[in-house]
């Protein structure tokens, strides 16, 4: 071979080279066109909707007035829901930070190179979604359902007897501060002196840790939910492990996204339509408390 004279190249690798060609997308026209596109028709229907919509400005905003109930923005109303059933800092930073580790894990759990990108092009991939979809907004609706007593209130007007005639060896299952209120814990358990009895950083010079852990707040805003978070989506992915239906990782973690996606749409709908004052949650043929 002379030196600086072109390799030859076969016949597929050139091929293969064309191919490459003209299966690319130039950023002109093709991405931007459609950006721009996209962009116009967004606008136009944000024009369109504060034309027919009427969005008139509230009061100023008054800090020693606020309104009852306060709600946060509808896209933070799935967060400020589960700032209802369990503690702040869990629902506020733990669990949002833990939902998007998750999310950007997906791609390094399913790792499959066949048919990458096209998640319902799998034979299950659309049992999968409804599976996730139905059983994410059933379990949400009901745990809510059971934290709110409206399975109580249910009861109720069912049987034709007084909310306060619920059977009293069954008031733990009121809801999960029942479970704090109702049961006999041991008085020693709501204030565990963890500062002067364990960490004792007084021994090493610094300041004393006043700290008293309440075991029964513990369990019920912390723990409960953290096993139910992830208790039930294992479930539901071994459940259908066992019985055939999910049976690669791509499977599972459709299911888990669904679910997802469920979960985040129905607490964001409660937050907004069904919660009135105190943030009190009402069933849909009752009239909101909020409306006077």
């Amino acid at each position: 071979m002379v030196a600086g004279t072109p390799t030859a190249q076969s016949a597929a690798v050139r091929g293969r080279a064309r191919r490459q060609r003209e299966e690319e997308l130039l950023v002109w026209p093709d991405l931007v066109f459609i950006e721009f596109i996209a962009a116009t028709l967004f606008m136009l229907t944000f024009t369109l909707l504060s034309i027919a919509v009427n969005a008139p400005l509230q009061d100023q905003a008054n800090p020693a007035h606020t309104p009852n109930p306060s709600k946060a923005p509808w896209y933070f109303l799935n967060l400020q829901e589960l700032l209802l059933h369990m503690h702040p800092a869990l629902a506020g930073v733990v669990v949002p930070t833990v939902a998007l580790v998750a999310l950007g894990a997906i791609p390094y759990y399913d790792n499959d190179n066949e048919r990458q990108g096209e998640w319902l092009a799998t034979p299950r991939a659309w049992t999968m979604v409804w599976i996730g979809t139905i059983v994410g907004f059933v379990g949400t609706l009901m745990l809510v359902i059971w934290d709110g007593q409206k399975h109580v209130v249910l009861w109720a007007q069912l049987t034709g007897k007084d909310v306060a005639d619920w059977p009293e060896k069954l008031n733990w299952l009121r809801n999960a501060r029942a479970l704090q209120n109702d049961i006999a814990w041991p008085s020693s358990w709501e204030a565990v002196p963890l500062g002067s009895k364990i960490l004792r950083t007084d021994l090493l010079g610094l300041p004393a840790i006043d700290l008293d852990v309440n075991i029964p707040a513990m369990i019920v805003e912390q723990m409960l939910p953290t096993g139910l978070m992830i208790g039930l989506p294992v479930l539901l992915s071994a459940v259908l492990w066992k019985l055939g239906i999910a049976k690669t990782r791509r499977d599972h973690m459709i299911v888990q996204f669904s679910g997802f996606i469920s979960v985040f749409l129905t607490l964001t709908i409660l937050g907004t339509f069904f919660r009135g004052l105190g943030m009190e949650l009402f069933w849909f043929w009752e009239v909101s408390p909020a409306v006077s």
